[in-house]
């Protein structure tokens, strides 16, 4: 084979086809198909045959078979050749082949001579790209107007008003700017005291004073908790029915984690450590080991390559804002990141395995546990799969766990030895001591159970001779389970006392081999007795079946039928229980929870370490990104999990890397970044200006932040502050997930509810709920559906007629104009304006009267009867109505 098949095996686009007539515009017509198509192999990150085609010099220096291109000459220029298929193969290699119009193109460029653009630059070298060097923290400028140079963010922003000459808006009136601050911090509105009370307030620190009282609420944690739930991913179990197919039961535990961890301030470092190696880091703390939930929401039951997949490409985007996953099929075609790197990224998740850990007074962890990671297969191997299929594995070469190579960060991984009762829970106090005092429970039950059954008049030696065609009396099915609790109560003795000589330090090989097979023996009598009460329990079952029958009931004939499989089982289990009583020693016998390896392999610590190190150029950007997108309604950075060469720029690249730098400076403290963000004059900012304003024409999507940003609330928040004006959001954190059926009656904050795949509510999806499979930034759509929930759900009319009467109380009862202002304050946190006063005056006047004449109304299908009915007084029914239309005022659901 020609050594020219080696030259272009990256693809090559669909060329435009801008026209014939003319000279071919290299710079538009070729170079960005080259860019797009060919750079990834043949570019400065790679060089497949010595190749580049990123300059018309490079391509007519050719690769390591010669030129690709001859100016002037069309038929020898080789790349004429792959494309038409004459060189014995045809590129693309994949996909439709250019048509004979795009090859035309290029035969017309390279027939005038490949002109190409003076002084072409070669692509840049992919490791020099901005987002994979270390940040620094740059200068603050000095600015011209002294109202922008207290913060660092505003003289940032300033010096590009300064450049572009714009003039930023006056600050937000008081009232919209503490509801701004309030939803952006709590995502609750403040209240009509709380309002009036910031509005009179002459003090110069009232904003700050505002600030550090919403950053102390514990609300703060679960507003920002749901941003960063977005980011991780979190969802609740999702499957078929009650079949767990991907996430895990139990899985709200990690969202208590995360909302308790920001109001505690937890350091966003030790966020992410924990997220990824709390098992190796605090093996023995369960309130750290519910973080690792990140981890666990990734589970699939179906095939674990898709898990370790989702658990890659969202480790990758989350924390370090880079697409690793586009590595998983061939080399990153933008960034410098070979296959095998994807590959050896996964290696470091590869032993990981999910557990669900008991808790104290529940020992089914079917019904509630603490479900978290561990490494299980501390030597599986990994392996790089041939374009990505899980069926072609490269078994010759197994791979070692690392970081991409282009970091040039060697991880220090150390294995991690853990404690034993991480390793083996089984030896936890509170698991010790339940099983015993269960076991004495039993006793003691049966032990009652059988006086009571004695002091009925039987005597023990009737009991115990009984005819064998007749039932076991009550007194001898007593004397069974007494006699299977004793023995359960000697097995558990037996295996406490074996645990304890066997995970002893140091360890008594001798001791615990014979507590081992006293333990294995007491378990083996426990089973046969137990065996033997469940048998007499049959045989006690199969008797009262067959006397119901005989007294001619035919419906029991099928009970009959029951019992006697009943007994057959039972009567199978003691056959083989007492087998296994004359059977060979024990050699073991069974744990009180499962034992786990007692090393972890420390390369999820060591990867956690990586990320949150200081010179990591990446982990705090990201954060920094997500924060300012959430308080300003657009990114620094557009592509905000793709910080790589084929994102977009940062806006504010200083910016970002002074916030980022000031981030680690702070310890990393997330309620400091929001501090310094919500107390800059940018932040306060109004929203709105006249279309005809001179900034509209220089920056018309406002770019450069010359205005504040509205933003419509989420979904959460829109309901939640339905019920939030009404004064009847239960304020209680945390609990097990909720059925998300029960939205519209449950008081709870949406936080709360189930949020899966499969699992949403209905009225918090309308609104653009989050997306569990990936929501690095919500979607915000407008669709009528959305004002038809607001308008006609059983929440927001039955709120509204709360609020009313709340309302009327407040304001005395009798005065409208009084009543509508206090309406105003309370839903859309502001005092009407003459035009509305008026309007809303007009409108309760004539509502009242329409309400007034029953039999001049329309009856119409309102759907499911609200938990509150409509007021029968028309002047009451007029203002419950009023508020309902507040409820629904664009300024209701927007942010400001």
């Amino acid at each position: 084979m020609s050594p020219r098949l080696l030259l272009l095996p990256a693809l090559l686009a669909v060329l435009p086809t801008t026209g014939r007539t003319g000279e071919v515009d290299y710079l538009r017509a070729i170079k960005p198909v080259l860019a797009e198509r060919c750079f990834a192999c043949h570019g400065a990150l790679k060089q497949e045959a010595e190749l580049r085609v990123d300059t018309v010099a490079l391509m007519i220096e050719g690769s390591n078979a010669g030129p690709v291109i001859a100016p002037g000459d069309v038929a020898g220029s080789y790349l004429v050749d792959v494309l038409t298929g004459a060189a014995g193969f045809r590129m693309p290699p994949e996909g439709e082949p250019l048509t004979d119009a795009q090859i035309g193109l290029i035969r017309d460029w390279i027939a005038a001579g490949a002109p190409a653009p003076e002084g072409e630059e070669p692509q840049a070298d992919p490791r020099e790209h901005w987002a994979f060097r270390p940040p620094t923290r740059p200068e603050v400028p000095g600015v011209g107007d002294p109202e922008w140079g207290s913060n660092p963010i505003d003289a940032f922003l300033s010096r590009e008003h300064e450049r572009l000459g714009l003039s930023p808006l006056p600050r937000a009136d008081r009232a919209t700017l503490l509801r701004r601050v309030a939803l952006d911090l709590t995502g609750l509105a403040p209240t009509r005291e709380e309002l009036l009370a910031f509005v009179s307030d002459p003090d110069p620190d009232a904003y700050a004073r505002a600030v550090d009282r919403l950053l102390q609420s514990p609300h703060f944690g679960e507003r920002w908790g749901r941003h960063w739930m977005d980011i991780w991913r979190y969802s609740d179990w999702d499957g078929y029915g009650s079949e767990v197919r991907e996430s895990q039961p139990h899985i709200w535990r990690w969202r208590d984690w995360i909302v308790e961890s920001l109001n505690a301030d937890l350091g966003y470092d030790r966020m992410v450590r924990l997220m990824l190696a709390a098992d190796e880091i605090a093996p023995d703390d369960p309130d750290a080991l519910r973080a690792t939930g990140f981890l666990v929401r990734n589970w699939y039951k179906f095939n674990r390559n898709i898990w370790l997949d989702q658990t890659v490409e969202h480790t990758g985007k989350a924390f370090l804002g880079l697409t690793i996953n586009c590595a998983r099929c061939h080399d990153h075609k933008y960034d410098p990141i070979p296959q095998v790197d994807y590959y050896r990224f996964r290696a470091l998740f590869e032993p990981h395995e999910i557990a669900t850990d008991r808790l104290p007074g529940q020992p089914d962890t079917a019904k509630d546990g603490l479900v978290r990671v561990y490494d299980a297969h501390a030597d599986m191997p990994t392996f790089l799969y041939v374009r990505g299929d899980e069926k072609q594995p490269v078994e010759d070469r197994p791979l070692d766990p690392a970081v991409p190579g282009m970091f040039g960060a060697a991880l220090e991984i150390a294995p991690v030895v853990l404690p034993i009762t991480a390793s083996y829970p089984g030896l936890k106090e509170f698991i010790r001591r339940e099983a015993l005092a269960s076991a004495e429970q039993a006793v003691a039950e049966a032990r009652d159970a059988l006086i009571a059954a004695r002091e009925k008049g039987e005597s023990s030696a009737e009991a115990s001779t009984p005819d064998e065609a007749d039932a076991p009396t009550p007194i001898r099915l007593a004397e069974a389970r007494l006699k299977a609790a004793l023995a359960e109560l000697e097995s558990v003795e037996a295996r406490l006392a074996a645990d304890a000589a066997r995970f002893a330090e140091p360890p008594d090989e001798e001791r615990s081999e014979v507590l081992a097979l006293r333990a294995g023996l007491a378990e083996r009598r426990a089973a046969l007795e137990k065996a033997r009460s469940e048998r007499l329990l049959a045989e006690k079952s199969l008797a009262d079946a067959r006397a119901a029958l005989k007294e001619g009931d035919p419906a029991t004939k099928k009970a009959v039928e029951a019992a006697e499989q009943s007994l057959a089982e039972a009567s199978k289990a003691v056959e083989e229980a007492s087998k296994a009583i004359d059977g060979p020693l024990p050699s073991d016998y069974s744990p009180f929870a499962p034992i786990r390896p007692r090393t972890s392999t420390g390369r999820r610590r060591a990867l956690a370490e990586w990320i949150t190190a200081r010179d990591n150029p990446l982990a705090a950007r990201v954060a920094v990104n997500h924060v300012w997108m959430r308080h300003f309604g657009t990114p620094l950075v557009e592509s905000v999990f793709d910080f790589g060469i084929n994102g977009k720029p940062p806006s504010h690249p200083e910016l970002l890397d002074w916030l980022a730098v000031e981030l680690m400076d702070s310890g990393w403290s997330l309620k400091h970044l929001h501090r310094l963000i919500v107390s800059s004059r940018a932040y306060q900012m109004r929203s709105s200006a006249p279309l005809d304003h001179p900034n509209v024409a220089t920056d018309p999507e406002n770019r450069w932040y010359w205005r504040m940003n509205p933003r419509r609330m989420e979904s959460e928040l829109v309901r939640d502050n339905v019920l939030h004006v009404a004064g009847s959001l239960d304020p209680m954190l945390g609990g097990p997930d909720l059925d998300p059926e029960s939205a519209l009656a449950t008081a709870r904050r949406s936080l709360y509810f189930r949020h899966a795949k499969e699992k949403r509510a209905t009225f918090l999806k309308l609104f653009d709920s989050a997306n569990v499979t990936s929501c690095y930034r919500r979607d915000v759509s407008v669709a009528p559906q959305q004002a038809l929930a607001l308008a006609n759900s059983t929440l927001s009319r039955s709120q509204a007629r709360v609020l009313t009467a709340r309302l009327i109380e407040e304001c005395g009862g009798d005065e409208d104009a009084s009543f509508v202002t206090v309406a105003f304050e309370q839903v859309l946190g502001r005092a009407p304006d003459a035009d509305e006063r008026d309007a809303c005056l007009a409108y309760l006047r004539e509502q009242a009267d329409r309400l007034a004449d029953p039999a001049a109304l329309s009856a119409f299908d309102r759907g499911p009867e609200p938990p509150v009915m409509p007021s029968d007084d028309p002047s009451r029914r007029a203002r419950e109505n009023l508020v309902h239309v507040l409820i629904n005022h664009s300024d209701f659901v927007t942010i400001r």
